[in-house]
């Protein structure tokens, strides 16, 4: 009895002490891991990823996403062929081509930017050179249609005889100017919503038959929202923008699941994830309107410091886009005060 009872008891102890990295693990995948292990950046998808490469993750539907190639890439891909949103850094494009190959028969026919920046823009190039000539666009012989709000295309190409900050090829061939602009590609309607935020062009982009939103860095988990005041962003936009997608996704139970939203950076989230960047940035709103409703100014703002608490999270003190930046930009945005400010690029 004796010999049995300490069989039993050794069993349970080895088999606690062999279960408990993979319970602990388990746990850390539910939760999505650290949010912000380090600045600007989140454990699942973005700059931190350049040791180990670009990675195909796989959403739901017929969406997948590519991080760790400057920014997220949304990937729709079906007999018709593949569907981006946004095309990554300029150095990434083979790394991501080759692992997007194999998703689809078909080649790239549609790239929709979500904005101008290089990180979102970058691999536009590669992917108007590699494919045939399509169907859907003879007379311009274009290989792929490169989809943005008009702006974009104004920001990246140049007037004539003025030196354009990107190549010809990398520009957007398919703009629009209205509120909204649908496609149906691969068995699937997909809505481009213009919605001013980070800048004056983002778009957002719905996947209505998989339910997966992608965001552009109007929602990005992994730092402070980018304010371009000088291509007409704002703190209030990416606000009211976030107010949107909080309408658009729905949840499912007890918040988790339902629609699945892909930030610019970072990792996949759901509704949950948005309510949480949602609410801070309307705490931090709320605060630098108080502020500036005192008269306050910027030094004194800055030294108030009105994002103490979320720093650990969201904040940085060095890279592309700093808490300093933030509170600068955010408070040039809400107090109408914008002649300085510089344009983020690259994040």
């Amino acid at each position: 009895m004796r010999r049995s009872l300490t069989c039993i008891i050794v069993a349970t102890l080895f088999l606690g002490i062999g279960l408990c990295p993979m319970l602990i693990k388990a746990q850390e995948a539910q939760a999505g891991g650290h949010q912000n292990p380090s600045p600007n950046r989140s454990a699942s998808g973005g700059d931190e990823q350049k040791n180990s490469g670009p990675e195909l993750l796989r959403v739901q539907g017929s969406i997948s996403m590519v991080a760790g190639a400057g920014s997220n890439i949304t990937v729709q891909a079906g007999r018709d062929g593949i569907l981006l949103v946004d095309s990554g850094a300029a150095g990434m494009t083979d790394k991501v081509a080759a692992l997007i190959k194999p998703l689809s028969k078909g080649q790239v026919t549609y790239v929709i930017n979500t904005d101008h920046q290089s990180d979102h823009t970058g691999g536009n190039e590669f992917f108007a050179t590699t494919g045939r000539p399509l169907a859907i666009n003879r007379a311009s012989q274009a290989s792929v249609m490169i989809v943005s709000f008009d702006t974009v295309l104004d920001r990246m190409s140049a007037p004539t005889g003025k030196t354009a900050p990107t190549p010809e090829k990398a520009w957007p061939n398919d703009t629009y100017s209205v509120p909204e602009k649908n496609l149906y590609f691969n068995g699937e309607g997909i809505q481009i919503f213009h919605q001013p935020g980070t800048t004056d062009g983002n778009s957002i982009v719905y996947f209505r038959r998989s339910d997966v939103i992608s965001t552009g860095d109007i929602f990005d988990p992994t730092e402070y929202p980018i304010i371009d005041l000088k291509a007409g962003g704002s703190l209030q936009g990416v606000l009211q923008a976030l107010n949107r997608l909080k309408v658009m996704a729905i949840p499912a139970d007890h918040q988790e699941g339902g629609t699945m939203i892909i930030p610019g950076h970072g990792r996949i989230c759901d509704v949950a994830d948005l309510d949480v960047y949602q609410q801070m940035v309307t705490v931090i709103r709320d605060r630098l309107q108080d502020m500036i409703k005192r008269g306050m100014t910027l030094e004194q703002v800055k030294a108030a410091r009105p994002t103490q608490d979320y720093d650990p999270i969201y904040g940085s003190t060095t890279g592309k886009w700093t808490t300093d930046m933030f509170v600068e930009a955010a408070y040039k945005s809400l107090s109408g005060k914008q002649e300085t400010t510089s344009t983020h690029e690259g994040n």
